[in-house]
């Protein structure tokens, strides 16, 4: 199996830390170890040739510097930022050109897995299934709450089960919904949280690009081929592979794998406070913090000076060399506002 951590975003939502010249996953929010660090620690069961990291051309130099372990023709730099669409395309297009079945799993670099066994486990099993079945597969978390700030997807029957594990039907992906709509989601069980983590054959995906995405095949089989990529991927169709690929190739292709791994996809303050406790109550904190009569908050301090709060409740306040913030904890949502304010 080959394993592609896309490394490519720049959020915002957990500004000041996750800037666009240095973003959450090269930053240390969940733990010591940074979240590209992280998941390159969650992948260990395949050997670091093995494995690629697709990338925006500005972040390369942070990957080396971030995981030496990975061969440096391994981190895949995209000279423009075309959606994930042209970037799985990219990394399958160069990995078929070393080993045209080979499986691919694409993990991305921000999210937090707490149950790394089933995580490894899970991947190992719908692998089988996309190398044997030449099927597109997610793995698929179950959603625990209605969240508005995630993409679904809704399941069928369950097609069978492979090594223990239950395997379904695909029927449709639903974007980000509103509240009421999350919550009919939740109480159908029908609907699970898409996390992004698409596993398939080098080849089969490839077939799908040439027949949904054909321009986009054109440039990336030209890349293959030894041509220029800073002036052939910014000519791809800038769409995402659930828009460019998934939506359009026949549902009876496509497997979903569920599991409970204790993921989040990390996007805002709030989000990274409410897994990384126990309480509501409680205060997360990392750095050189004072604080006194304060809870429920994030209190994240990068430099080497104290930050110093007193009798704060519900609230964010980060610190970092460049910059400072602060906001109530219910706020942190919206911080995309006040950065384009």
């Amino acid at each position: 199996m080959k394993i592609v951590i896309l490394a490519g975003g720049a959020g915002t939502r957990l500004w000041p830390m996750s800037t666009e010249s240095k973003p959450k996953q090269f930053q240390k929010l969940v733990s010591d170890r940074t979240m590209i660090q992280e998941t390159f620690d969650r992948v260990n069961f395949v050997d670091p040739k093995d494995i690629y990291v697709s990338t925006n051309l500005r972040y390369v130099d942070l990957v080396k510097e971030q995981l030496p372990e990975i061969p440096e023709e391994n981190i895949l730099g995209e000279p423009s930022r075309q959606d994930s669409g042209p970037c799985m395309g990219l990394a399958a297009a160069l990995i078929a050109k070393k080993d045209p079945n080979a499986v691919i799993a694409m993990v991305s670099s921000d999210h937090l897995v707490k149950d790394v066994d089933e995580f490894q486990h899970k991947l190992k099993v719908t692998a089988a299934i996309a190398d044997r079945e030449r099927s597109l597969n997610i793995l698929e978390v179950k959603a625990k709450y209605p969240n508005v700030n995630l993409g679904y997807v809704r399941i069928g029957q369950q097609i069978g089960t492979e090594d223990g594990v239950e395997v379904y039907e695909f029927k449709e992906f639903k974007e980000k919904p509103d509240l009421e709509t999350a919550k009919q989601f939740v109480a159908s069980y029908s609907y699970l949280w898409n996390t992004g983590y698409y596993v398939w054959r080098a080849d089969v995906i490839l077939e799908a690009f040439k027949k949904h995405l054909p321009n986009t095949y054109e440039q990336l089989m030209a890349i293959q081929a030894g041509g220029d990529i800073h002036d052939l991927y910014p000519k791809c169709d800038k769409i995402s592979v659930d828009y460019g690929i998934m939506e359009k190739v026949d549902p009876s292709q496509v497997r979903i794998i569920p599991a409970d791994l204790g993921w989040s996809d990390i996007g805002t303050w709030s989000s990274l406070h409410e897994e990384l406790t126990n309480d509501p109550n409680e205060n997360l904190i990392k750095g050189s913090v004072k604080a006194i009569e304060c809870e429920g908050c994030v209190l994240y301090n990068e430099t080497n000076s104290t930050l110093s709060v007193f009798g704060l409740k519900d609230m964010i306040v980060v610190k970092t060399e460049e910059d400072s913030f602060s906001c109530p904890r219910e706020k942190s949502n919206e911080l995309k506002t006040f950065l384009n304010a």
